[in-house]
C-alpha cells in the first residue's frame, strides 16, 4: 500500500472523526484523517463545547466570588473582572485540549492531512491544501464534516454586532445589553456566561418555551431560576427583523400570544437558531450521493451511504447534533468494518445545558409517553430537600424519574440542578441494563452526596416512597 492509499480515510476532525479514527487505527486499519483547518478537533474543541464550558466556569467563579461568597463568610473586596485573561485561558484550554488530539494521532500513526477534502470518485479523495493538492486513495470514506451556526432571513449573521455562537466565545468586551434569537442550549448558555458577567440578556424564543426539546418541566424550571438571575424572557415571540445602526442592534418581533410588537435594543444579538450540516463542496454529486430536505448525509442503520464504501456520522446525518453521539456513531462505524457487531442506542444518547443549574435528560419525555399512550408512573426529588445541596448552598432544581407502569422499568429521567451533567451517566447506565426503579430505589448511595437524588426519585416513582421529602 502506497504512502497516500489507506483503508480508511476520516473526512473532519471534531469528536466524532477523530475519535472514529482513532478506532479504526486500534482495529488495525490504516487511517487518514483530512481537516480543513490548522487545528485539529472540530467546531466541539475549537469554537464550540471546550471554550464554551471554560468561558462558563469562569464566568460562573466571577458570579460567586461578587455574589456568593459572603454566605460562607469569605468577604471579598474589590473584585475586579479581567476579561482579556478571562478569554485568554479559554483558549489556551483550547489549545491544549486541541494539541491533545494531535498527540492521539501520532500516538495511533493516524496521518492528518491538513486542507479542503472533497470527493474525485468513491475510492479517491481531493485534498487542496493553501498551496497544492493532494490525491488520497482508500478503501472506505467516512463523512464527519459536522455543522455550522444557521440563520433565518431577517437575521443575517454580520459577525460583527450580529453574531453566531463562533463570534459570541471571542468578543474583546463584555456586551452591555446582549439579545439571544434561540432559547435552546447555545443561546442560554452563552447569555448565562454574559449575564454572570453583568450584562443584561434579554432571550427571544419562538416557542412558548425554553429548551423545548426537552421534558416541559426541566423548561419551566430553568426560565424561573434564569429569570432570578436577571435573564429577560419574550417567548412566544416571532423575529420579523434585526438590523444595525453604528454600535447598535435593533430586533423586532410579534408577540405571537397578544399580536403585539417588540422592539428590543443592544450593542450584540447572538442568532442561536440550531445548527445545520456542513457538507458545502463536499464533492457529494460526484458519486451520487444526495442530501435531504434539512441538507443531511442519508444513512441506513449501519450509518452507510447509498454508496456501498461511504459511511457518514455526527452533525450531518439525523438525529441530536450532540459531540458523543458522534463519538459513539464513530466507533460504531469502525467495529462495524472490523466485522464486529456494535451497540447503539439512540434513545438512550443524554442531552446536557450547561447553565448553572445544569440540565440533563435522558429517555422519554412526559409528553412524548402521553403522546405515544404509554402508562407511567411518577417520582420525583427536590434538591433543596438533599442534606449535600443544602451544605453546598445548591437549592434549585430537582431530579424525576418516569417508569413503566406494569414492568417499573425506567423509561426517563429529567433534572435539574447542581452537577447534573454528570449525574445523568447513573441514570443512562441504569437504563442501558434495563433497570426498574426498584433497582436504583435498592441501590446503597453515599450519604451526603447529590446522587441520593436520583434514589429519592425512583423511591417516589415505586409507591411513593421517598425518605426525605
Amino acid at each position: 500500500m502506497s504512502d497516500n492509499s489507506f483503508d480508511v480515510v476520516v473526512i473532519g476532525s471534531g469528536p466524532g472523526g477523530y475519535v472514529c479514527a482513532i478506532r479504526m487505527a486500534q482495529l488495525g486499519f490504516k487511517t487518514a484523517i483530512v481537516e480543513k483547518y490548522n487545528t485539529l478537533g472540530g467546531t466541539c474543541l475549537n469554537v464550540g463545547c471546550i471554550p464554551s464550558k471554560a468561558l462558563l466556569d469562569s464566568s460562573e467563579r466571577y458570579h460567586q466570588t461578587v455574589h456568593s461568597h459572603q454566605n460562607h463568610g469569605i468577604n471579598v473586596k474589590d473584585v475586579k473582572l479581567d476579561f482579556k485573561t478571562m478569554v485568554s485561558r479559554v483558549q489556551k484550554v483550547v489549545s491544549d485540549t486541541c494539541g491533545g488530539v494531535k498527540f492521539l494521532m501520532d500516538k495511533n500513526k493516524i496521518q492528518v492531512f491538513t486542507g479542503h477534502g472533497s470527493f474525485k470518485d468513491k475510492n479517491t479523495i481531493l485534498v487542496k491544501g493553501e498551496k497544492d493538492t493532494i490525491t488520497l486513495t482508500t478503501k472506505n470514506t467516512v463523512i464527519a464534516t459536522g455543522s455550522k451556526p444557521s440563520s433565518f432571513p431577517g437575521m443575517e449573521i454580520d459577525k460583527k454586532r450580529v453574531i453566531s455562537s463562533t463570534e459570541a466565545l471571542k468578543l474583546k468586551e463584555v456586551p452591555k445589553h446582549l439579545i439571544v434569537i434561540g432559547g435552546g442550549v447555545i443561546g442560554l448558555e452563552l447569555g448565562s456566561v454574559y449575564r454572570r458577567l453583568g450584562a443584561e440578556v434579554s432571550v427571544v424564543e419562538y416557542a412558548d418555551g425554553i429548551i423545548s426539546m426537552m421534558d416541559k418541566e426541566l423548561g419551566r424550571n430553568l426560565q424561573k431560576v434564569l429569570k432570578k438571575d436577571g435573564i429577560n424572557f419574550y417567548t412566544s415571540h416571532q423575529v420579523a427583523n434585526v438590523s444595525t445602526k453604528g454600535k447598535e442592534v435593533i430586533v423586532k418581533a410579534k408577540d405571537l400570544k397578544k399580536d403585539k410588537d417588540l422592539e428590543l435594543k443592544g450593542d450584540y444579538c447572538l442568532v442561536s437558531v440550531g445548527r445545520r450540516p456542513y457538507t458545502e463542496g463536499l464533492g457529494l454529486e460526484n458519486i451520487g450521493l444526495k442530501t435531504d430536505e434539512r441538507g443531511r448525509v442519508e444513512v441506513n442503520n449501519h450509518l452507510q451511504t447509498s454508496v456501498d464504501n461511504v459511511y457518514a456520522i455526527g452533525d450531518v446525518v439525523k438525529g441530536a447534533m450532540l459531540a458523543h453521539k458522534a463519538e459513539e456513531e464513530g466507533v460504531f462505524v469502525a467495529e462495524q468494518l472490523a466485522g464486529q457487531r456494535p451497540h447503539l442506542n439512540y434513545d438512550l444518547i443524554p442531552g446536557v445545558v450547561y447553565t448553572w443549574p445544569e440540565v440533563a435528560s435522558v429517555g422519554k419525555t412526559e409528553e412524548e409517553l402521553k403522546s405515544a399512550g404509554i402508562k407511567y408512573k411518577k417520582g420525583s426529588f427536590p434538591f433543596k430537600a438533599l442534606g449535600r445541596a443544602r451544605a453546598s448552598d445548591e437549592n434549585d432544581g430537582l431530579i424525576k424519574v418516569l417508569a413503566d407502569t406494569n414492568t417499573d422499568e425506567i423509561l426517563g429521567v429529567h433534572m435539574i440542578g447542581p452537577r447534573c451533567a454528570d449525574l445523568i451517566a447513573e441514570a443512562v447506565l441504569a437504563m442501558e441494563y434495563r433497570a426498574s426503579a426498584e433497582d436504583i430505589a435498592r441501590t446503597c448511595h453515599a450519604h451526603p452526596t447529590y446522587t441520593e437524588a436520583f434514589k429519592e426519585a425512583c423511591l417516589a416513582a415505586t409507591e411513593n416512597r421517598a425518605l426525605h421529602s
